[in-house]
């Protein structure tokens, strides 16, 4: 069986984090990685060193914040960065290509939203409308299709340490969840808890009060597929290695398998 492990990781900052990425990347050996907030610009991006282990790069950077890169085993082909319905928005957030000549991936990065009485927050909504009138654009297709990255979005109050805590939280609010949900109900399998429906699994722990020692975290990060990629899909995890190295990411990579027999 012919089978290719794709993972999303938001590494906040490739430049920091960049010996624990070519390490993690030797030692799991994922065949596709989505990455969020590489905080660069593309010409910065350590494209040669990622190179050098093997893995074919595209990227959609912006100076100091956002940005979101694609790294195959495979070529990587059809690239298109920026996610279509806002001619105006500028920030980096959203890539995507053709992997393995037939699984069209995407790495996404949503916008955090805090403060919720501020712009930032109704932002967030509009972002996550025009990605779901996307995704129902791309489910049109039998390209079997991945959509992967840093949502921020709690999707249910066990995928948090203490709810109360985030209950004027972005991440946590109903307007978020709800078209959370309404991305699932076009038809899209999530691909972590197809296999994982315990709660208190997390991708994500704060730098600050010992979160990770506490394992005080929070699930933000998810990869969602299309039915085709979906009848495929083999398991899926999240691999915690990473977020207990020095210099870590505050998140870890959340990973799926597809069968492609």
């Amino acid at each position: 069986m012919t089978t290719i492990k794709i993972a999303t990781w938001n590494v906040n900052s490739i430049k920091a984090r960049l010996q624990n990425v070519l390490g993690w990347l030797r030692s799991f050996s994922p065949d596709v990685v989505l990455l969020q907030e590489i905080k660069c610009v593309d010409e910065a991006f350590p494209r040669l060193e990622i190179e050098d282990i093997g893995y074919n790069v595209a990227t959609h950077g912006q100076k100091t914040y956002n940005g979101v890169a694609i790294l195959s085993k495979s070529p990587i082909e059809d690239v298109a960065a920026r996610l279509p319905g806002d001619d105006t928005d500028e920030q980096a957030r959203y890539l995507e290509a053709t992997v393995f000549g037939k699984i069209r991936v995407a790495s996404i990065y949503l916008p955090n939203g805090n403060p919720i009485d501020a712009p930032k927050f109704p932002y967030k909504l509009a972002w996550m409308e025009r990605l779901e009138r996307h995704m129902a654009r791309a489910l049109t297709s039998d390209e079997m299709a991945v959509f992967g990255g840093d949502y921020n979005v709690i999707p249910r109050d066990s995928d948090v340490y203490e709810p109360r805590a985030f209950a004027e939280d972005a991440l946590m609010q109903p307007e978020s969840r709800a078209r959370f949900r309404t991305m699932l109900h076009l038809g899209l399998t999530d691909a972590l808890r197809a296999f994982h429906p315990e709660p208190h699994l997390y991708s994500y722990w704060d730098y600050q009060a010992g979160a990770w020692q506490k394992d005080q975290g929070l699930l933000i990060d998810h990869i969602l597929l299309s039915p085709q990629a979906a009848d495929r899909l083999t398991g899926s995890g999240i691999d915690k290695t990473p977020r207990g190295q020095e210099k870590a990411s505050d998140h870890t990579p959340v990973w799926c398998e597809l069968n492609l027999d």
